[in-house]
Protein backbone atom coordinates (compact mmCIF):
# COMPACT_ATOMS: atom_id res chain seq x y z
CA UNK A 1 0.00 0.00 0.00
CA UNK A 2 2.85 2.41 0.64
CA UNK A 3 4.55 1.75 -3.09
CA UNK A 4 0.90 2.53 -3.89
CA UNK A 5 0.73 5.78 -2.18
CA UNK A 6 4.13 6.94 -3.02
CA UNK A 7 4.01 6.43 -6.92
CA UNK A 8 0.55 7.90 -7.10
CA UNK A 9 1.85 10.89 -5.14
CA UNK A 10 5.28 10.79 -7.47
CA UNK A 11 3.29 10.58 -10.44
CA UNK A 12 0.87 13.36 -9.33
CA UNK A 13 4.18 15.61 -8.88
CA UNK A 14 5.39 14.95 -12.21
CA UNK A 15 2.08 15.31 -14.18
CA UNK A 16 1.82 19.02 -12.25
CA UNK A 17 5.27 20.06 -12.73
CA UNK A 18 4.90 18.81 -16.33
CA UNK A 19 1.69 21.08 -16.98
CA UNK A 20 3.40 24.25 -15.17
CA UNK A 21 6.12 23.62 -17.27
CA UNK A 22 3.69 23.89 -20.84
CA UNK A 23 1.99 26.80 -19.30
CA UNK A 24 5.07 28.44 -18.23
CA UNK A 25 6.08 28.57 -22.05
CA UNK A 26 2.53 29.25 -23.61
CA UNK A 27 3.91 32.78 -24.83
CA UNK A 28 6.96 31.60 -26.35
CA UNK A 29 5.22 31.45 -29.65
CA UNK A 30 5.53 34.85 -30.07
CA UNK A 31 9.12 35.34 -29.61
CA UNK A 32 10.44 36.33 -32.45
CA UNK A 33 10.80 39.61 -35.24
CA UNK A 34 7.68 40.03 -36.61
CA UNK A 35 6.17 41.83 -39.82
CA UNK A 36 2.66 43.69 -38.66
CA UNK A 37 0.01 44.34 -40.71
CA UNK A 38 -3.89 45.71 -40.44
CA UNK A 39 -6.88 46.62 -41.65
CA UNK A 40 -7.68 50.67 -41.04
CA UNK A 41 -11.21 52.14 -41.34
CA UNK A 42 -10.22 53.89 -44.84
CA UNK A 43 -9.52 51.05 -46.79
CA UNK A 44 -5.75 51.68 -45.97
CA UNK A 45 -3.56 49.02 -44.46
CA UNK A 46 -1.55 49.83 -41.50
CA UNK A 47 1.91 48.27 -40.93
CA UNK A 48 4.33 47.29 -37.79
CA UNK A 49 7.06 45.82 -36.28
CA UNK A 50 7.09 43.49 -33.24
CA UNK A 51 10.48 42.40 -31.55
CA UNK A 52 9.49 39.86 -29.29
CA UNK A 53 12.91 38.41 -27.02
CA UNK A 54 13.07 36.32 -23.60
CA UNK A 55 15.17 38.56 -21.17
CA UNK A 56 16.31 37.84 -17.49
CA UNK A 57 17.59 34.33 -17.79
CA UNK A 58 14.46 33.76 -20.27
CA UNK A 59 12.37 33.90 -17.71
CA UNK A 60 10.43 37.59 -19.01
CA UNK A 61 9.04 38.08 -22.49
CA UNK A 62 9.86 41.66 -23.47
CA UNK A 63 7.66 42.95 -26.74
CA UNK A 64 8.66 46.21 -28.83
CA UNK A 65 5.83 47.39 -30.70
CA UNK A 66 6.26 50.15 -33.39
CA UNK A 67 3.66 51.39 -35.84
CA UNK A 68 5.46 52.60 -38.82
CA UNK A 69 2.73 53.00 -41.91
CA UNK A 70 -0.58 54.61 -41.87
CA UNK A 71 -3.25 56.41 -39.29
CA UNK A 72 -1.15 55.23 -36.38
CA UNK A 73 2.09 55.67 -37.43
CA UNK A 74 4.82 56.34 -34.78
CA UNK A 75 2.40 54.94 -31.85
CA UNK A 76 5.05 52.63 -30.30
CA UNK A 77 4.68 50.04 -26.80
CA UNK A 78 6.71 47.84 -24.61
CA UNK A 79 5.50 44.90 -22.64
CA UNK A 80 6.86 42.53 -19.95
CA UNK A 81 5.04 39.20 -19.63
CA UNK A 82 6.27 37.12 -16.92
CA UNK A 83 4.79 33.60 -15.41
CA UNK A 84 4.35 33.09 -11.68
CA UNK A 85 4.98 29.18 -11.19
CA UNK A 86 4.00 30.13 -7.72
CA UNK A 87 0.48 30.37 -8.62
CA UNK A 88 1.02 29.49 -11.58
CA UNK A 89 -0.29 32.79 -13.81
CA UNK A 90 1.19 34.70 -16.69
CA UNK A 91 0.28 38.60 -15.68
CA UNK A 92 1.74 41.34 -18.46
CA UNK A 93 2.71 44.99 -18.13
CA UNK A 94 1.75 47.00 -21.50
CA UNK A 95 2.99 50.92 -21.66
CA UNK A 96 3.14 53.11 -24.33
CA UNK A 97 4.12 56.71 -26.04
CA UNK A 98 0.96 57.80 -25.81
CA UNK A 99 0.70 57.36 -21.78
CA UNK A 100 -1.25 54.46 -22.23
CA UNK A 101 -0.59 52.07 -19.25
CA UNK A 102 -2.53 48.16 -19.21
CA UNK A 103 -1.94 45.38 -16.44
CA UNK A 104 -3.02 42.00 -18.00
CA UNK A 105 -3.29 38.58 -16.43
CA UNK A 106 -2.71 35.75 -19.05
CA UNK A 107 -4.35 32.49 -19.50
CA UNK A 108 -4.49 29.42 -22.35
CA UNK A 109 -8.47 28.99 -23.82
CA UNK A 110 -7.74 26.02 -25.81
CA UNK A 111 -6.03 27.48 -29.37
CA UNK A 112 -6.16 30.98 -28.13
CA UNK A 113 -3.52 32.60 -25.61
CA UNK A 114 -4.97 35.42 -23.90
CA UNK A 115 -4.16 38.59 -21.80
CA UNK A 116 -7.38 40.11 -20.22
CA UNK A 117 -7.61 43.10 -18.00
CA UNK A 118 -9.60 43.11 -14.08
CA UNK A 119 -13.37 44.07 -14.60
CA UNK A 120 -13.98 47.83 -14.01
CA UNK A 121 -17.10 49.84 -13.67
CA UNK A 122 -16.92 53.33 -16.09
CA UNK A 123 -20.42 55.01 -15.87
CA UNK A 124 -21.91 51.92 -14.74
CA UNK A 125 -20.75 49.34 -17.43
CA UNK A 126 -18.53 46.53 -16.13
CA UNK A 127 -15.20 47.31 -18.97
CA UNK A 128 -12.61 44.24 -19.62
CA UNK A 129 -10.25 44.43 -22.56
CA UNK A 130 -8.30 41.58 -23.96
CA UNK A 131 -5.76 40.49 -26.24
CA UNK A 132 -6.34 37.16 -28.31
CA UNK A 133 -3.61 35.22 -29.97
CA UNK A 134 -5.04 32.32 -31.92
CA UNK A 135 -4.07 30.49 -35.73
CA UNK A 136 -0.83 30.64 -33.95
CA UNK A 137 1.76 28.47 -36.50
CA UNK A 138 6.01 28.82 -36.62
CA UNK A 139 5.51 31.47 -38.90
CA UNK A 140 2.10 33.83 -38.34
CA UNK A 141 -0.77 34.74 -36.15
CA UNK A 142 -3.25 36.60 -35.73
CA UNK A 143 -3.96 39.41 -32.17
CA UNK A 144 -6.83 40.81 -31.96
CA UNK A 145 -7.89 43.56 -29.24
CA UNK A 146 -11.28 43.17 -27.99
CA UNK A 147 -13.61 45.17 -25.13
CA UNK A 148 -16.56 44.45 -23.66
CA UNK A 149 -18.82 46.62 -21.63
CA UNK A 150 -20.87 43.97 -19.82
CA UNK A 151 -18.34 41.68 -17.98
CA UNK A 152 -16.78 39.63 -20.82
CA UNK A 153 -20.40 38.20 -21.73
CA UNK A 154 -20.15 40.06 -25.36
CA UNK A 155 -16.78 41.46 -27.02
CA UNK A 156 -16.58 44.34 -30.15
CA UNK A 157 -13.21 44.15 -31.93
CA UNK A 158 -11.18 47.07 -31.68
CA UNK A 159 -8.05 46.01 -33.92
CA UNK A 160 -6.78 42.89 -35.50
CA UNK A 161 -3.10 42.47 -36.37
CA UNK A 162 -2.09 39.73 -38.75
CA UNK A 163 1.32 39.09 -37.31
CA UNK A 164 4.28 37.04 -40.01
CA UNK A 165 7.27 36.41 -38.76
CA UNK A 166 10.31 38.11 -40.74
Amino acid sequence: MKKFIFLSALCLFFASSYAQEELGTAFDFWVGEWDLTWDEANGDVGKGTNHIIKILDGKVIQENFEATEGKNKGFKGTSLSVFNPRNETWHQAWADNQGGYFDFTGKVDGNKKIFMTENKTINGNLVVQRMVFYDISNDQLTWDWESSNDGGETWKLNWRINYRKK
